[in-house]
């Protein structure tokens, strides 16, 4: 991960409890929807995300409210880690898609290029990264593939 200090954009999350944000709140990917309308419904299994860019931005939403078994469970099974251990200390504050390539209900594939700002330990950085996605042959839920961390 890049440690290059940027200007984090703030955005209207904040974690109220220790389970994560509540329905009603915005939610942390930045699309202005509350959490409970938008990434939190893939996050408690009522909903499958339907193309690759909903699940980047609800992969994202995971690692800010600290969702470490979503993010195992939309991981592809080939490239999954056997565990994930998130930093606690880590705050996830500010995502932007900077492009998307297919990754809709009509393709098999997809690639979602972004940037996601972080601060931990008084630091502040930005996570750049062209991430792929594929989903199952039958047209099924969408995976994480794997990404390429850009400058």
């Amino acid at each position: 991960m890049s440690r290059r200090a940027a200007r984090p954009r703030p955005t209207s999350f904040r974690r109220t409890t220790a389970q994560g944000p509540r329905s009603a709140d915005a939610c942390p990917c930045g699309t202005g929807q509350a959490y409970g309308a938008c990434c939190g419904r893939f996050h408690s299994g009522a909903a499958e995300a339907a193309t690759a860019e909903q699940l980047m931005r609800s992969r994202y939403t995971a690692f800010a409210v600290g969702d470490a078994a979503y993010l195992l469970r939309t991981w592809h099974p080939r490239t999954r880690p056997s565990a994930l251990h998130l930093d606690q200390g880590m705050r996830w504050i500010g995502l932007e898609i900077t492009g998307t390539s297919e990754g809709s209900a009509f393709h098999a594939t997809g690639t979602v290029t972004f940037r996601a700002h972080w601060t931990a330990g008084g630091e502040s950085g930005v996570l750049a990264e062209h991430s792929r996605f594929t989903r199952g042959e039958d047209g099924g839920a969408w995976r994480y593939v794997d990404g390429d961390v850009r400058d």
